[in-house]
């Protein structure tokens, strides 16, 4: 199936790009135009089951907040007329909502669900942090066909640029946390009680956090959860870490291997699989986090490396 991504551009070529020109023509290097933001087409990962909310043609008009006063309204109207025209659109309201003529501010804010000057260029360290990872994803994602001015292309390059040094830190050492207490301590524990629930919540959160590291070390952001795992093997092109990802998602739950346990925080128990493939996503993360020179002492109970990560002196 031809991905919406490329109709998009098409559509843009064809029918778009003409409608500037010939109507706003003055103003056409002061327009840029791409698609990006929410949606699975703006990831490439529509497919048949996408078509069920929020698909058709149509791309983003990014203006500055001087522009849209200037023109804005007029381009809108313009705009929205020309996908009304056209034949098989498939607009709701909704995607009327995520496409068409918006400033860049409203782009940026909304996405990334805070107050965003893009025009300013920067964000400080406490913006950083308050920042979700998959909105970061959503900011960046999709393509820029047309930015004569540049302010919309430099805000999204510098988001690509990564988080500051401390901040990226501080997120990896948030997910060590996580994924040490959910898997390698509360799950035994859980377990342990017959807790099968409880049990099935340590995994979600571990399985989560353990992705979200796998991102962190490439420098990557993941996109919406129901995405992070298929962009994680976009990025494991060997598939041994996502493996074992998927390995961990499907082993059912054994309470056969706990029968008769006492619970003991420095005692594993290798009789359950999931105990087992905890501390071999663990030993690959450590592995990594090793060659990166982010800590120097080894262990797999990863809370042992917080400190370190968080210091910048391993």
């Amino acid at each position: 199936m031809q991905h919406v991504l490329e109709k998009n551009r098409r559509f843009y070529d064809q029918y778009v790009a003409e409608m500037i020109r010939s109507q706003f023509g003055e103003y056409e290097d002061r327009i840029a135009v791409g698609i990006a933001g929410e949606g699975s087409d703006c990831f490439g990962y529509d497919d048949e089951l996408s078509r069920d909310h929020d698909f058709g043609t149509g791309v983003c008009l990014w203006l500055t907040d001087a522009d849209m006063a200037r023109f804005g309204y007029a381009l809108s109207i313009a705009y929205n007329e020309l996908v009304d025209s056209v034949e098989r659109a498939y607009y709701t309201q909704r995607l009327r909502e995520r496409r068409g003529v918006m400033t860049i501010r409203d782009f940026y804010s909304g996405v990334l669900r805070a107050d965003c000057d893009a025009e300013k260029g920067c964000l400080t360290e406490a913006e950083w942090l308050r920042l979700d990872h998959a909105c970061l994803k959503t900011a960046t994602n999709g393509e820029v066909f047309r930015d004569d001015p540049g302010v919309f292309t430099a805000f999204r390059r510098y988001l690509l640029g990564y988080y500051p040094d401390r901040v990226w830190r501080t997120r990896i050492a948030e997910q060590l946390h996580e994924y040490a207490s959910a898997l390698q301590v509360n799950y035994a524990r859980c377990m342990t009680r017959g807790d099968l629930v409880a049990a099935e919540l340590c995994r979600a959160r571990g399985l989560a956090a353990a992705m979200e590291l796998f991102f962190l070390l490439r420098r990557e952001y993941p996109p919406y959860y129901k995405w992070t795992y298929r962009a994680l093997t976009e990025l494991d092109p060997e598939g041994v870490f996502a493996g074992k990802i998927l390995e961990l998602a499907g082993e059912p739950l054994r309470r056969e291997a706990w029968e008769g346990t006492r619970y003991h925080p420095n005692r594993l128990n290798y009789k359950d699989r999931l105990v087992a493939l905890s501390e071999e996503i663990a030993s690959e993360l450590e592995q990594t986090m090793a060659e990166m020179g982010l800590i120097r002492v080894r262990g797999r109970y990863l809370e042992l490396h917080v400190d370190a990560v968080l210091s910048g002196t391993p």
